[in-house]
């Protein structure tokens, strides 16, 4: 339900948004297909959080979300005017904190967690509209606990109190492309739903929104649609 509002939301105010820019600034040139590809560099703050699994709704009053980064590229290979295929590969700084006085560490704590991720995503393009849907697998590099003001680096293992080094996932979202006379500008909002449980059995999932606004040319030698000259 949460994911089909936010859906909504996304695709309503990037209609409204994007007849504005139309309007106002950008310029839209002629035959500028999908089947262009791209290679984008992303540089994007990421709102990012924990899901507690059986304890999620308990904790759910004391949880508090924390400002990532993400510092990457992004490769959008066009295969047809209404499909491409996009991959990633990206730092991205995720976690989670709890406000004092929750039941799981009692005082106030949040974990921080360094990873390298790699979604590979299908791309559906409707005009300049387009939605996303894609796994992703992630590679956690260094985490951080900081807790009543004491921090201490996590540790990676299979014990109980270790955190995973590899975590799954699925990204789901859409956006609007903005085409100018040289360049396109693309506005992206995802959501990166965890699957693994990162803590060893303690039920922590990560959980993060990833708003993304970046320009690009097209990529010069494209495999996937060559234009045949006459």
């Amino acid at each position: 339900m949460k994911l089909g509002l936010i859906l909504f939301i996304i695709c309503l105010n990037s209609r409204t948004f994007g007849q504005i820019m139309e309007e106002n600034t950008f310029v839209k040139i002629e035959n500028h297909h999908s089947t262009t590809s791209y290679l984008d560099a992303l540089i994007n703050v990421v709102g990012t959080n924990f899901n507690y699994g059986e304890s999620n709704n308990e904790l759910s009053d004391y949880k508090q979300p924390l400002l990532g980064l993400q510092v990457g590229a992004s490769f959008q290979a066009g295969i047809t005017p209404s499909f491409s295929i996009v991959s990633e590969m990206y730092l991205l700084m995720k976690g989670g904190g709890l406000k004092p006085e929750n039941p799981m560490t009692t005082d106030k704590s949040n974990i921080r967690i360094y990873s390298l991720e790699l979604p590979l995503l299908a791309r559906f393009h409707l005009g300049q509209f387009h939605f996303n849907i894609g796994p992703s697998i992630a590679y956690n590099l260094y985490g951080s606990q900081k807790i009543a003001g004491s921090t201490s680096g996590l540790s990676f293992g299979n014990s109980n109190n270790d955190f995973q080094r590899w975590e799954t996932g699925v990204q789901i979202g859409g956006g609007y492309t903005f085409n100018t006379k040289r360049k396109r500008l693309n506005f992206d909002i995802r959501y990166n739903y965890g699957i693994t449980d990162i803590s060893n059995g303690n039920n922590i999932y990560n959980r993060s929104l990833i708003v993304s606004l970046h320009s690009s040319k097209p990529w010069k030698k494209n495999s996937f649609n060559r234009d045949k000259k006459e």
